[in-house]
């Protein structure tokens, strides 16, 4: 990351620092998590999930990809490690499920764009998703295209699902319209704007342990028993790490991993934070956004015939 870019490029209204709510005013909305990657959503949200769930959300994961480009040994065997490492992941911040839509890494464009929407479309409206949390379709300096077109897809997706003539067999089938409420954008580049930085503190154990979950990739995962693996042929160990392995990976998670999370604190007096652009109620288009405002004016303005 470059210095700096954290306050330059916020692109896109006032910054929100949002803390933690003990009153859970979140209780019965849903928060459907769409990743490509094992290690998306724990590196850029392990804190604000954890938050999220604690404040009364259902989450859920979608997994876009099937993860075959990292891992160890072959294709079969990484695809296999990942969705063991995004199973863990959904128990360590108590998500409810984890949905897997299996698409090749790196290749989704391969696949039809109408039928990867509809199956977003499809868990949007049977999970009654509230609250979506995925990449931003439009960043900057995006170079991976399972996270631009994962994004896009999304977008066109929590907008359609509330819409009945957009497949509506699956509304004669029993589902009703339902559109997504509200979207927390992933910061995963120089340059992403944000509007939302969330106070992590609280939960900086339960980031940690998203984070260690992931161990066929990614920058954390099973890197502190590597490192302390190779230490200990040296002769030499960090006391940090102890004695187990799982300790060590947390170690060196909070020793290693958490320097953005800092540098993300520090212009807002937090000891750490991640960022995120937050769209909230009403959508992205203004001329939809007049119900209050009718009502507000029958209210006041409104008299017997």
């Amino acid at each position: 990351m470059h210095d700096g870019w954290f306050e330059e490029d916020t692109t896109h209204g006032p910054v929100r620092v949002d803390t933690f709510d003990e009153s859970r005013p979140h209780e019965g909305k849903v928060l459907g998590i769409v990743q490509a990657h094992a290690d998306d959503m724990p590196l850029c949200s392990g804190g604000l999930v954890a938050k999220l769930v604690a404040e009364g959300y259902k989450a859920f994961i979608i997994q876009t990809t099937n993860d075959e480009k990292c891992g160890p040994g072959s294709s079969g065997d990484a695809i296999k490690s990942n969705e063991v490492d995004v199973d863990a992941l959904a128990k360590s911040l108590g998500i409810e499920d984890v949905f897997n839509l299996g698409y090749r890494n790196h290749r989704q464009e391969e696949n039809s764009m109408l039928e990867q929407r509809c199956r977003l479309i499809f868990l949007f409206r049977h999970l009654q998703v509230d609250t979506v949390m995925s990449f931003h379709p439009w960043a900057r300096w995006e170079e991976n295209p399972d996270h631009y077109i994962t994004g896009q897809l999304v977008e066109s997706a929590c907008w359609m699902a509330g819409m009945g003539k957009d497949y509506p067999e699956q509304v004669q089938a029993g589902m009703k319209p339902h559109g997504v409420r509200d979207k927390y954008y992933w910061v995963m580049r120089p340059g992403s704007p944000y509007n939302h930085v969330t106070d992590i503190a609280p939960f900086l154990g339960e980031k940690i342990a998203s984070m260690s979950t992931n161990k066929s990739q990614g920058p954390a995962g099973a890197h502190g028993r590597r490192l302390k693996e190779r230490l200990a042929k040296e002769g030499l160990k960090l006391p940090e790490f102890g004695d187990d392995d799982e300790e060590a990976d947390r170690a060196y998670i909070r020793l290693f991993g958490m320097e953005e999370h800092k540098r993300m604190g520090k212009p807002y007096d937090l000891e750490y934070a991640e960022y995120h652009y937050y769209f909230p109620p009403g959508g992205t288009f203004p001329y939809h956004d007049t119900a209050g405002k009718i009502e507000a004016y029958v209210k006041d303005n409104a008299v017997k015939l």
